[in-house]
């Protein structure tokens, strides 16, 4: 009586791992653009490991230091396009959280506002900060361009901590602490 299994399925991490061998490969020129793009197709499109393990059985093996080297040159370009966007991104001016005893700080338009902003993206009172034992909370007021915490949009209270980036409608700062 023979029993026959069904192929395993591919997980996503199969493919990532098969795609990582066909991109390797093809940066080291051991395979043509063609070839890696059709492969790559198959592999997004492969149901069990077996088809996986297929698309990179005739791929030659891999030497340990080229394989090292390639690891080495790609880490560095990450770490450069890292670097290129943040030097690339505007630089913000900073917002000092109050260090006085004050529990509550309002920002709006409006001239009743602890900071006032005159922007016509920020609500006449859009937002506060609120001290929460030792931490602040930021609170948007039912404004209508919103307010966001490290570009996300809020839709409720969130704690905020020097460095953020918070923005009020269109207008956007650093937290710092006061000096």
């Amino acid at each position: 009586m023979s029993s026959t299994h069904p192929p395993v399925r591919a997980s996503d991490g199969d493919r990532d791992r098969a795609i990582d061998q066909l991109r390797d490969h093809a940066a080291e020129g051991k395979i043509s653009h063609d070839t890696f793009l059709g492969r790559v197709d198959q592999a997004l499109r492969a149901r069990s490991q077996v088809e996986l393990t297929d698309l990179v059985s005739d791929l030659p093996p891999r030497g340990k230091w080229r394989r090292r080297f390639t690891e080495s040159v790609a880490a560095i370009s990450e770490f450069t396009n890292r670097v290129e966007s943040a030097w690339k991104r505007p630089r913000l001016p900073r917002l000092a959280l109050p260090g006085d005893s004050r529990v509550r700080y309002v920002v709006g338009r409006g001239s009743e506002c602890d900071l006032v902003l005159t922007d016509l993206t920020v609500s006449r009172v859009h937002a506060e900060l609120r001290r929460d034992t030792e931490d602040w909370m930021l609170i948007d007021l039912g404004s209508l361009n919103g307010t966001r915490l490290n570009g996300w949009r809020l839709v409720g209270p969130a704690r905020v901590r020097i460095g953020d980036e918070v923005s009020f409608g269109e207008c956007a700062f650093v937290l710092t602490t006061a000096t």
